[in-house]
């Protein structure tokens, strides 16, 4: 039997700024199949390193791989993704995602910060049902590309408030699906606020990167967490603690 392989190599074929605080790579990814979830992530391990980060997929299409890099002080990923990197391979994982809406969900709601926005824009050109986007993110990245219909929340530069924001949104009637990530401390805050008006069938909400530590993507991996929660029993919340806790 074959092992099953689970990295393989990318060549970077361009690099675009989109904005001050986002850089757009574009990768020849030849082994790279989608899961086909909107929200699926990946490891990247960038030459001269052996640390990976972990990054949303913005689109994946013929083997085309499309990575938005959030720019901030510091970084394995800012720092190299500021260079003229084309032409650079780098290693990368088999995809994971998580965004499961239930069949009774009859809309979605969609929240994040800037580390979501790939994310938010590529379920928002999956999903067939009403969808309500809202994004934290400084204003230079409003016009991102091929975003569809977001409504653009103030972003303070140095402390999130996306928990505040979710729990001044107004909701629709009904059953549907609530998908949010951003900032550790402020997803557990958002799970502390939904208790009682969200069941985890109903709602994901995702750390993509810590505060205390600063800006770096999924340091966790929520996989090998995750098939362990579900072998043990726990349920999604329970998991997602345990997520949350590995990630302090």
């Amino acid at each position: 039997m074959t092992a099953r392989v689970t990295t393989s190599s990318a060549v970077v074929t361009s690099r675009v700024v989109l904005s001050d605080h986002l850089v757009r790579l574009t990768l020849q990814a030849p082994d790279l199949v989608s899961t086909g979830i909107p929200d699926e992530w990946l490891s990247l391990t960038v030459p001269g390193q052996f640390q990976t980060r972990y990054y949303t997929i913005r689109s994946l299409h013929d083997h085309e791989l499309t990575l938005d890099v959030v720019i901030h002080e510091s970084g394995l990923v800012t720092q190299w993704a500021q260079t003229d990197c084309v032409g650079d391979e780098v290693t990368i994982s088999a995809p994971k995602g998580s965004y499961a809406p239930p069949d009774d969900a009859a809309w979605v709601v969609l929240v994040g910060d800037l580390t979501a926005l790939p994310a938010i824009a590529r379920i928002v050109e999956h999903e067939q049902r009403p969808v309500s986007a809202y994004v934290e993110a400084p204003a230079d990245t409003h016009s991102y590309p091929d975003l569809g219909e977001v409504t653009w929340l103030p972003a303070d530069p140095d402390t999130s408030r996306l928990a505040e924001h979710v729990a001044g949104l107004t909701w629709p009637e009904g059953a549907g699906y609530f998908w949010m990530a951003g900032e550790s401390a402020q997803m557990r805050g958002v799970r502390r606020w939904s208790r009682g008006r969200f069941d985890h069938a109903h709602m994901d909400a995702m750390g993509y990167w810590s505060g205390a530590r600063g800006r770096q993507t999924r340091r966790v991996d929520p996989g090998p967490i995750y098939a362990k929660g579900k072998a043990l029993g726990k349920t999604d919340e329970e998991i997602w603690a345990d997520y949350d806790e590995a990630n302090k």
